[in-house]
C-alpha cells in the first residue's frame, strides 16, 4: 500500500535530482579545463616545461573532448546513456589520479588524453539524459539554463579555486580535488540517473570519427606548434595541407555515410549553424581571456597564483548569475534576445580590455572580466536550446554532442591563440581584441536565433 505514493514521490523529486547528478559531473568537465590554466607557470616550473609544452597541458584535454564528443553521444543512445555515462566518470577518476601522480610532462599530457576521452562520456551524454528526462518545453528550457550556469561556473571559477590550491597545497592538488567529486557522482548516479536510449540505434561511423580527430587535432597542433616551427615553413606548409585534405575527406565521407558522425546537411539549417558557429566563439573567447589573464597577472606583474586566480573571480560571479535568467528568458522569450546581450557584453568587455593597452588598471581588468562573464553566462542556454530544439528528441545525444565538440573546438583554438601571443612575445592586446571579434560575430548570429521560444 505504500509503494505508490513512495514511486509518486520519486517520479516528482527524480528529474530535478537526475540534473543535480548530471550537474555535479559536467562541472568537473568544465572545472578541469581551467583549473589547470593558473597551474602552467608552477607546472612549468616542477617539470622543466616551456610554453608548447604547457600549452600541450591544456590542449591535449580539449582535443580528445573535441575529438570524441559526438562520438560517445551516438554510443550512449545506442548502448545506454546511464552506462557509458558512468563509464566515462570512471575513466576521468582514473585518469584524474594518474595526472595528480605524473612524473613527467610526457606522463601528464597523456593522462590529460584519457581524461578527455572520460570527460567526452559525460557532457553530450549528461545533457541527453536531462532532456530525456525533462519534456516539458518551457521547464527543458529552466533545466538548460541550470546545466548552463553549473557548466560556465565550473569553467570560470576553475582559476579562482586553481589558484588557492596551487599556492597552499602545490600543482599537483589542482587535479586530486576532482577525484572525491568523481566518487560522489558515481554513487549518486547508481541511484538516481535512469537508463535511457534512442528509439532508433545508430551505427558508429569510424572513418567520420578518424576524420574528426585529424581535422582538429591538425588545427589545434598548427596553432600551438606555429610560432616555433615557423607559419610559412615547409612543415607547417605540409600541415595546412594535410588539415584541408582531412577535411575535404570528412565532408565526402559524411555525405555518403547511411548515418553520419555528423550529418552535412544539418548545416544548410540557418540556425543550427549559427549554434554550433556561435558556440566556438563563445568559448575561444572565454579561454583566450583567461589564459592570457592569468599568465599577464601572474609573469608581467608577478601576482601569486591565488591573487591571479581572485582577479577573474567578477568572471565567475557574473557567469554565475547570467545563466539561469538567460535560461528563463529563453523560455520566455526565444534564444535572440540572450544572444543579442551575450554578442555585446563579450563584445565590450574584449574592447575595455584592448582599449586599456598592454598594461591595464586592475580596477579596469576586473570591470572587462566582469562583461565578458556576463556575455559567458548569456550565451550558453541560447545556444544549447536552439541546437538541441534543432534535431529529433531521439538524437539528443548526438545533438549534446555537436554543440559540446564546438564548444571545446573553441576552447582549444582560443588557448592555442593565447599560447601563441605569449610564445611569440606578442602585445596581448591582440588577444583582447580577438575576444572584442568574438563578440561582434556573435551579435551577427544572434539574428539567426529564434525570435520566440519554442
Amino acid at each position: 500500500m505504500l509503494d505508490n505514493p513512495v514511486r509518486a514521490r520519486t517520479a516528482t523529486v527524480r528529474p530535478w535530482a537526475v540534473l543535480a547528478v548530471c550537474s555535479l559531473s559536467l562541472f568537473v568537465v568544465g572545472f578541469d579545463a581551467t583549473i589547470v590554466t593558473v597551474a602552467l607557470p608552477a607546472i612549468g616550473n616542477g617539470l622543466h616545461v616551456g610554453t608548447q609544452g604547457l600549452e600541450w597541458i591544456v590542449d591535449s584535454y580539449t582535443l580528445a573532448l573535441a575529438s570524441f564528443l559526438i562520438t560517445s553521444g551516438a554510443v550512449a543512445d545506442r548502448v545506454g546513456r546511464r552506462r557509458v555515462f558512468r563509464l566515462g566518470l570512471a575513466v576521468f577518476g582514473v585518469a584524474t589520479t594518474v595526472c595528480a601522480l605524473a612524473p613527467t610532462v610526457e606522463v601528464l599530457i597523456g593522462a590529460r588524453i584519457v581524461q578527455g576521452v572520460g570527460g567526452s562520456m559525460l557532457s553530450p551524454v549528461a545533457l541527453a539524459i536531462v532532456v530525456s528526462t525533462i519534456t516539458d518545453a518551457r521547464q527543458r528550457a529552466r533545466a538548460i539554463g541550470v546545466w548552463a550556469a553549473v557548466f560556465g561556473l565550473s569553467m570560470a571559477v576553475g582559476p579562482t579555486l586553481g589558484g588557492a590550491l596551487v599556492d597552499w597545497f602545490g600543482w599537483r592538488s589542482v587535479f586530486w580535488i576532482a577525484v572525491p567529486v568523481v566518487v560522489l557522482a558515481l554513487v549518486l548516479s547508481a541511484v538516481f540517473v535512469p537508463e535511457s536510449r534512442a528509439g532508433q540505434s545508430r551505427r558508429i561511423d569510424g572513418a567520420g570519427q578518424l576524420l574528426l580527430v585529424l581535422v582538429v587535432g591538425g588545427v589545434i597542433a598548427l596553432l600551438i606548434e606555429g610560432p616555433r616551427i615557423g607559419w610559412s615553413s615547409l612543415t607547417a606548409l605540409a600541415g595546412y595541407f594535410g588539415v584541408v585534405a582531412a577535411a575535404g575527406a570528412f565532408v565526402w565521407v559524411e555525405r555518403r555515410a547511411a548515418e553520419p558522425l555528423i550529418d552535412p546537411d544539418l548545416f544548410r539549417r540557418a540556425q543550427f549553424t549559427a549554434a554550433v558557429v556561435g558556440a566556438v566563439l563563445v568559448f575561444m573567447a572565454l579561454t583566450t581571456t583567461l589564459l592570457l589573464s592569468t599568465w599577464h597577472l601572474q609573469h608581467a606583474r608577478g601576482m601569486s597564483a591565488v591573487a591571479a586566480g581572485a582577479m577573474t573571480l567578477p568572471l565567475a560571479v557574473a557567469a554565475t548569475v547570467c545563466a539561469p535568467l538567460s535560461g528563463i528568458l529563453v523560455g520566455r522569450v526565444g534564444a535572440r534576445r540572450p544572444l543579442l546581450l551575450a554578442g555585446g557584453f563579450l563584445t565590450a568587455g574584449g574592447i575595455v580590455l584592448a582599449g586599456a593597452g598592454g598594461d591595464p588598471e586592475l580596477m579596469t581588468m576586473m570591470g572587462a572580466f566582469a562583461l565578458i562573464g556576463t556575455g559567458f553566462g548569456f550565451a550558453n542556454a541560447p545556444i544549447t536550446n536552439t541546437a538541441v530544439s534543432g534535431l529529433p528528441a531521439a538524437r539528443a545525444g548526438v545533438a549534446g554532442g555537436i554543440t559540446s565538440t564546438a564548444r571545446q573546438v573553441g576552447a582549444a583554438v582560443g588557448i592555442a591563440i593565447a599560447g601563441g601571443v605569449i610564445a611569440g612575445h606578442g602585445s596581448i592586446r591582440i588577444g583582447w581584441l580577438v575576444v572584442a571579434g568574438c563578440g561582434v560575430v556573435v551579435l551577427a548570429l544572434a539574428r539567426l536565433s529564434p525570435k520566440k521560444s519554442a
